[in-house]
């Protein structure tokens, strides 16, 4: 059943993957594709889209695995953990510039801050999520949060949160308007 699952699953992400666009060149760290790879200091472009199927070796799983360790039967004996299944910033970043290539900035942009989040853990990202809701923080609440994502070098998502609070303020969403 796994393995026919697994087969399924591998049959899907071919079909989707369809066609490319033409490769335009742009800026990022990654080396040049040799095995055992990771991504930094090269050149990406959208043709390494996709990623895990152009360049597989840039993928880590860490204690030295790579993606073709993820199999359902590495599931589901518990060799695989979802700390194994979590992106990195660097391929997060490779993504956005193979969106930026591709003429896609704000896709960019996107990947850069999800790559920025990275450096929080899970639990801390979802009580910044519940703080940015409207009604719930104070911009001084808010605006420690900016400080305490500068603090972890994520300078995107800091100025996200404090644009927030400017137009929480702006807008009466603040903690106590309601």
């Amino acid at each position: 059943m796994a393995n026919e699952l697994e087969t399924l699953i591998r049959q899907i992400v071919s079909e989707l993957e369809g066609a490319k666009g033409n490769a335009t060149q742009c800026s990022a760290p990654h080396k040049a594709s040799t095995p055992n790879t990771t991504v930094v200091d090269s050149v990406v472009t959208i043709e390494d889209y996709p990623i895990a199927k152009k360049h597989p070796e840039w993928i880590d799983l860490g204690q030295g695995r790579d993606l073709s360790h993820i199999t359902m039967d590495n599931v589901m004996a518990g060799h695989i953990t979802m700390d194994d299944l979590k992106i990195s910033p660097s391929i997060l970043k490779a993504q956005g510039q193979i969106a930026k290539a591709g003429g896609r900035d704000q896709i960019e942009l996107n990947f850069s801050r999800a790559a920025e989040m990275t450096k929080v853990s899970d639990k801390r990202l979802l009580e910044m999520y519940n703080a940015l809701r409207p009604y719930r923080s104070s911009k001084q609440e808010l605006l420690d949060i900016a400080s305490e994502l500068d603090g972890v070098g994520a300078p995107i998502c800091a100025n996200f949160v404090r644009e927030a609070a400017e137009n929480y303020e702006r807008r009466k969403k603040l903690k106590g308007d309601n």
